[in-house]
C-alpha cells in the first residue's frame, strides 16, 4: 500500500468517527468526547492537505518552477501542527472553566462506547500509516513532515479516546466523578499541544535550513 493510499484510509476513518463522537459528546455533554469529535474533523482537513502537499512535491520541475515544489510537505506539516496546537488550546481554557465552576452530568455508557470504538479505529488508522509504503514516494534523504504530522495526530487521537472510554468506564461505575471529563480533557490536551509545538518547531527549523542553502 502506497502512502498517498495509507493517508486515504486514515482519512476514511476519520470522516467516519466525527458524526458519532459530536453527537454523543452534545447529548452526553462529554467535553472530552466533542474535544475529540472536533480534533478528527480538523485532522481530516489535516489529511486531505498532506495528501495535496505529496501531490505538489511529487511534480516535475517546470520552467516556472525549476525545483519543483520541495517545501510543500513541511508547510503542510506546520499548517496541521498550528491548528493543532489551537485546538488543544481552546480545549484547556473549556476544561479549566468546567473544573473552576462546576461539569455538569455526564452520561458515562454512551461515552465508553464511542470512545472505545474511536480508539480502535484510530489505532487501526496509526497501524496503517506505520506499514510499510512504497520508498519510491519519498525523496531520498529527507522526512516526510507532512505524514509525520498526520501520524502523531491519529496516535494522540487514539491516545485520547482510550482516556476518555476509560473515563465513561468510571463515571458509568460509581454513577458521579462527572469532574473526570474535564479532567481527562485537560491532561490530554496539554500533551498534544507539547508535541504539536515540537512538531511546528521541527517544520520551522527545516524550512529556516532549505531557505539559508537556498541563499547559499
Amino acid at each position: 500500500m502506497s502512502r498517498t493510499q495509507r493517508l486515504a484510509v486514515v482519512l476514511g476513518l476519520n470522516l467516519a468517527l466525527v458524526a458519532g463522537l459530536v453527537t454523543v459528546g452534545a447529548t452526553a455533554h462529554s467535553l472530552g468526547v466533542l474535544a475529540a469529535g472536533g480534533d478528527y474533523l480538523l485532522d481530516a482537513a489535516g489529511v486531505g492537505l498532506a495528501l495535496l502537499a505529496i501531490r505538489l512535491s511529487a511534480r516535475p520541475a517546470s520552467r516556472g518552477r525549476p525545483e519543483g515544489y520541495p517545501n510543500a510537505t513541511k508547510l503542510a506539516a506546520l499548517f496541521n501542527g498550528g491548528w493543532l496546537l489551537v485546538l488543544e488550546l481552546l480545549v484547556i481554557g473549556a476544561a479549566a472553566d468546567r473544573l473552576i465552576t462546576r461539569t455538569p452530568a455526564v452520561d458515562g455508557l454512551p461515552v465508553l462506547v464511542v470512545s472505545a470504538i474511536a480508539a480502535l479505529g484510530m489505532a487501526v488508522g496509526a497501524l496503517v500509516l506505520l506499514g510499510s509504503g512504497d520508498d519510491g514516494e519519498r525523496q531520498a534523504g529527507e522526512q516526510d513532515l507532512s505524514a509525520a504530522a498526520v501520524l502523531l495526530d491519529t496516535i494522540a487521537d487514539a491516545a485520547a479516546a482510550a482516556g476518555v472510554a476509560v473515563t465513561g468506564g468510571i463515571i458509568l461505575a460509581t454513577r458521579g466523578w462527572y469532574w473526570l471529563d474535564p479532567a481527562v480533557a485537560l491532561a490530554i490536551a496539554v500533551v498534544v499541544a507539547y508535541h504539536a509545538a515540537a512538531l511546528i518547531r521541527k517544520a520551522l527549523r527545516q524550512l529556516r535550513r532549505r531557505n539559508q542553502g537556498t541563499k547559499s
